[in-house]
């Protein structure tokens, strides 16, 4: 059992609050992919006091999310929070007046609003619980952790598969009200370079199900995660504009191109250059030569330059579409290709 101890009062006053870890997550590289346990006990905790968790990669995060920054005391004064990992994790005992950062370059010191705060390392003999497939040729990790992506969402490992053709399936399971979604990330990054993405029909997807093709580099938040994206579901516009070409910020009308995606087999088409993104949509399982392409649009401004983004394919519920999910779904993407 790994324990650390806050420190307690001298002389004659009341033992000051402490801070037991019972058990700390693996020492790793964080992600918003991967979530592990832990868990510990607070002595010493006046009524109203707070717990607040970070873990630190490259800088300190607030866990859960900053949707939820406060773990549960218990009435035996434990806790058992869902972190994302990091190389190091802290727990803040606070007053119910601390209003937690959402990241932190520095831990505050004690004092104030923070009544205790002891930090460890992660544990360096544990084991990273990762899921992860195989799929053209690459691997991918697959998401065992909620997001906020269409709004709250949870996500299941079991919704990913490859069949014996080597097709990747992707999921929303369950039923209305308990969908589980699916997303996957590539472990590598390429960079500049032509993106294909063979996808099977999914004319008949469910109106609230959205399924999107992206880049993502999260701690590149001054060029919005260098998310680029292509887009399948509705999007609150003309019902024959089911698809969309985006660069972030997507609320810039310049940084989006919708157009319509027909049923049948489809094939999208992503060239990234610097200061340049060429997005084009064909039919069938051939593109660039003599095809033509069904929809196309270039991007010239906001378009990120590259750094340490990789390729997602998330299939998730849109929470905010007017009628809520009623039927599960599934995308099968066929192919994926990256040539430099």
């Amino acid at each position: 059992m790994l324990a650390v101890l806050g420190t307690t009062a001298c002389g004659g006053s009341s033992p000051a609050p402490s801070i037991t870890f019972t058990r700390i997550p693996p020492a790793a590289k964080g992600g918003p992919d991967v979530r592990d346990t832990i868990e510990g006990r607070i002595s010493g905790a006046r009524p109203g006091q707070r717990l607040v968790i970070y873990g630190r990669s490259s800088i300190w995060w607030v866990q859960p999310s900053p949707n939820h920054p406060f773990t549960e005391i218990r009435g035996d004064s434990t806790f058992s929070a869902q972190t994302h990992l990091g190389t190091e994790y802290a727990a803040l005992l606070v007053e119910s007046d601390y209003q937690p950062p959402a990241t932190l370059d520095a831990l505050p010191l004690e004092g104030g609003s923070v009544v205790r705060l002891v930090a460890v390392p992660g544990d360096p003999k544990a084991k990273p619980r990762r899921h992860t497939l195989q799929f053209a040729g690459y691997e991918w990790i697959v998401r065992a952790a909620p997001s906020d992506r269409g709004g709250p969402n949870q996500f299941d490992p079991a919704n990913a598969s490859t069949d014996e053709e080597g097709a990747l399936h992707l999921r929303i399971a369950g039923a209305p009200g308990r969908w589980t979604c699916t997303e996957l990330t590539l472990t590598r990054s390429f960079g500049y370079g032509l993106y294909t993405f063979t996808v099977d029909d999914i004319s008949t997807l469910d109106p609230a199900a959205r399924f999107a093709i992206f880049t993502w580099d999260g701690p590149a938040v001054a060029q919005y995660g260098r998310e680029m994206a292509i887009t399948i579901g509705r999007h609150g516009e003309r019902p024959e504009d089911n698809a969309r070409y985006i660069v972030e910020p997507v609320d810039l009308p310049a940084n989006r191109s919708s157009f319509f995606a027909p049923s049948g087999l489809l094939t999208h088409q992503m060239r990234w250059e610097p200061e340049r993104a060429t997005f084009r949509t064909f039919r069938g399982a051939r593109a660039g030569g003599d095809a033509r392409p069904i929809a196309e649009h270039v991007f010239t401004n906001g378009v990120p330059g590259a750094g340490n983004e990789t390729i997602r394919f998330s299939l998730y519920v849109f929470q905010s579409y007017p009628t809520p999910m009623q039927k599960p779904a599934e995308v099968v993407v066929r192919r994926f290709t990256f040539e430099p």
